[in-house]
């Protein structure tokens, strides 16, 4: 019989459980926001890449073979490009554009 009354008393408290008090620890960051973001435009076989100083450029076409890699010199550049008609993606630093050349 006791050891009925220890089986209840323990499974009740189990499910019953100890009241915790618990505090969440909510932390406030501050994110860097850059205003100088990088662009990539396509228009008539120019490439205009703004605010990328540093950076490389790669393009791929759709089979994801690297056809252009570039290193950007400056704030403001333009590229002719030399590509057949067809859809491309761009890549400089982590801003990755899909665009069209007609």
């Amino acid at each position: 019989m006791m050891k009925n009354i220890l089986k209840i008393f323990l499974f009740a408290f189990v499910l019953i459980g100890i009241p915790t008090v618990t505090r969440a620890h909510l932390s406030a960051e501050i994110a860097e926001s850059s205003f100088d973001e990088i662009t990539i435009t396509v228009s008539q076989n120019v490439l205009h890449v703004t605010n990328a100083n540093g950076e490389v450029l790669n393009v791929y076409n759709l089979a994801g073979v690297r056809v252009m890699n570039v290193k950007i010199e400056g704030p403001d550049k333009r590229f002719d490009l030399n590509l057949p008609k067809g859809i491309y993606i761009f890549k400089v630093g982590n801003v990755v554009r899909k665009l069209s050349i007609r």
